[in-house]
């Protein structure tokens, strides 16, 4: 099964998962019972599945062959290559391959300038007046290279510019940088491409991000704590006739492989391998030299054999474009292409699966409850009313009586639940307080008044272990908040389940750890590339400083921003099933007295009331079938795994 092949069998398992939460809201709506809460849930699933991408990374130090490798993998039905691809640097700066519908197919450019503001790329993605746009003709490959080859462009600048715009030049750069006559520095003219392409795994939801050599990784730190951490496979490329240089060693070690790192979806290519291939050698001697790279490179990275694959990329090309299987064999392409559909595919379902579980379980299982308290109140009420048969109307005034003190002892008990509301909200500002953003301004504020007036390295270093210190304190108090409110609401569920007849089940957790380990990640980084002695002693305390905050605080900033947004959404829904049985509970209260007052005032409405109450009996039952099967219908697809089977069956 071929990337393209699982790619659209995962795909349709996404389309078959949306019709599924289609079909619950359309029932909701059709059986009034819509919710806000859940409403708003099932859109946001549906956004999800809608946006989803699929990120897969290639890195390499300049000359590698990695832009030739995506044209093998993924262009070369298009019969010629679409990325350009030639000796030396091609790729200048981070481009992006993506596919938005709402958006002709063109290629959008950041100027390199951009670098001068404290702005990150993702929030430049939110200004397009801020972008350069070329067209691209999709009907041509000549036209769509020489659209594509922006990505190589170049300016020369003075060295203290180049400096300004993030460029370290030291004496072991001048192979990256060039050095002219008259002093300028060639530097790429942008900082990021963003290709926008109608091509049919792109339009699925694929994106590519194509990534240059290390000097420019290093100046995108963007890159390194962001982009490539998220990808969902990163393919480092190496060359097969020289194996792993000292800069492949560094950019590995610094941006890929490091100590502690996910090494999960990370594929080595050893490309090139037709550099060994010698007419006066046979295929053994040439298929063991290859065994040897592939061994020696397994060991300076420190990586099972199985996660290296020797390839060809350019023989790949030219065999798909010719229709030469016996050269597109001898290119091994296929066993990558095969890993990389087997490992990435499956990973990025199973994250979304898990997702998916969560949230759908929550909606249907507080409808369900609120369908089976309904029946639970119907039947209650017919018992009731059954009893009444042949009764005077004496019992009757009993029972109307009986049914008041428990209306009147639900409604004492409502006190307890605004009591609860009010030291929830208590405790939900006390999380905020400790989770929120004013903290961490106020964090970053301090952190920047004390690196700013900071006057050995020693000081400088501990402000930004300080800040560390405090935002870890931050999560961990809102955890002991988390678990505060949870206890409580454990609490509260059960004691209203057990006076008052509700069905709550439990409430839902909720973890930070996610975010402590962000956090954790970023302050390693940190370590690495900022708070180091070699980079205090190297660099000025302005330049210091303005990069932990350009870098590493914005970072942080984001991972609180996510925290507050997912630790709103769980307030909201543990508190929502409590709402939604003590409002039902109360509507079936009203029902059951206001029945027994009117079988009180007209003794011959009674068999008419039991009538009624049981065809209604029967459509709740119907209802909780029908909700039984779409649960039991999304489980199925959602526990299907990815395969041409899955295809077979939409089909």
């Amino acid at each position: 099964m071929t990337l393209a092949q699982h790619f659209a069998a995962y795909s349709e398992w996404r389309a078959r998962i949306s019709g599924v939460l289609d079909k619950f809201a359309g029932w909701l709506s059709d059986n009034e019972l819509t919710d806000a809460q859940i409403d708003r849930r099932i859109v946001q699933l549906l956004d999800k599945l809608r946006e989803d991408r699929l990120q897969v990374a290639f890195v390499a130090e300049f000359s590698r062959g990695k832009s030739e490798l995506i044209n093998a993998i993924f262009f070369a039905a298009y019969g010629n290559r679409v990325l350009p691809s030639t000796a030396g640097r091609t790729t200048m700066c981070p481009t992006e391959l993506m596919f938005e519908k709402a958006k002709a197919p063109s290629i959008e450019l950041l100027p390199i300038e951009s670098r001068e503001s404290k702005a990150s790329i993702s929030e430049y993605k939110r200004y397009p007046d801020e972008w350069e746009t070329v067209l691209i003709d999709t009907t041509s490959a000549e036209a769509m290279q020489d659209a594509l080859r922006h990505v190589s462009d170049v300016i020369r600048v003075a060295p203290a510019v180049a400096q300004t715009l993030g460029f370290t030049l030291n004496d072991g750069d001048t192979a990256v940088f060039r050095v002219d006559e008259d002093g300028t520095v060639e530097i790429p003219r942008w900082r990021h491409a963003v290709i926008n392409f109608p091509h049919p795994l792109l339009e699925q939801g694929l994106v590519i991000l194509d990534t240059p050599g290390l000097n420019a990784i290093g100046t995108e730190p963007e890159l390194t704590l962001s982009l490539l951490p998220n990808a969902h496979a990163v393919l480092f490329i190496l060359a097969a006739d020289t194996g792993v240089t000292q800069s492949d060693l560094t950019v590995w070690r610094e941006h890929i492989g490091t100590p502690g790192g996910r090494r999960k979806g990370r594929i080595i290519v050893l490309n090139k391998i037709d550099s060994l291939w010698d007419e006066l050698k046979s295929a053994e001697e040439i298929d063991a030299e290859i065994t040897r790279q592939v061994d020696t490179c397994a060991w300076t990275l420190d990586l099972p054999e199985n996660q290296i694959f020797p390839v060809s990329a350019q023989k790949a090309l030219v065999a798909k474009i010719n229709g030469d299987a016996e050269l597109l064999a001898r290119s091994r392409l296929s066993e990558l292409e095969a890993a990389l559909s087997e490992e990435l595919i499956p990973a990025k379902q199973e994250i979304v699966r898990d997702g998916l579980e969560t949230e759908f379980a929550d909606c249907y299982q507080r409808t369900r409850s609120l369908l089976e308290s309904r029946l639970a109140g119907l039947r209650e009420q017919v018992t009731e009313l059954t009893e009444l048969r042949g009764k005077n109307k004496g019992v009757v005034e009993y029972m109307m009586g009986k049914v008041r003190v428990e209306k009147e002892e639900f409604e004492s008990g409502l006190q307890r639940y605004y009591a609860v509301r009010s030291v929830f909200s208590q405790l939900t500002n006390n999380l905020f307080a400790h989770l929120g953003l004013d903290s961490l301004r106020l964090l970053s504020t301090t952190t920047r008044e004390a690196m700013v007036n900071a006057t050995f390295s020693k000081t400088l270093s501990a402000a930004m272990k300080h800040f560390f210190d405090v935002a870890r304190g931050n999560l961990a108090r809102s955890d002991s908040e988390v678990t505060e409110i949870l206890t409580m609401m454990e609490a509260i569920y059960k004691k209203f389940a057990v006076e008052h007849g509700l069905k709550l089940g439990a409430p839902i957790g909720f973890s930070l750890m996610r975010y402590e380990k962000e956090i954790d990640r970023l302050d390693q980084w940190c370590k690495t590339h900022i708070n180091s002695m070699f980079q205090l002693l190297t660099h000025e305390k302005s330049q210091v400083t303005q990069r932990f905050f350009e870098e590493v605080a914005v970072q942080v900033r984001k991972t609180f921003e996510r925290a507050n947004r997912d630790a709103e959404s769980w307030l909201k829904a543990i508190m929502a099933p409590m709402e939604i049985q003590i409002r039902e509970h109360q509507i079936q209260l009203k029902r059951r007295l206001e029945s027994i007052k009117r079988i009180h005032q007209a003794t011959d409405t009674l068999e008419e009331r039991i009538e009624e109450l049981q065809h209604v009996e029967d459509k709740l039952l119907l209802q909780i079938q029908s909700l039984g099967k779409i649960g039991s219908n999304f489980n199925d697809v959602l526990r299907q795994t990815v395969s041409v089977e899955v295809l077979r069956n939409a089909a």
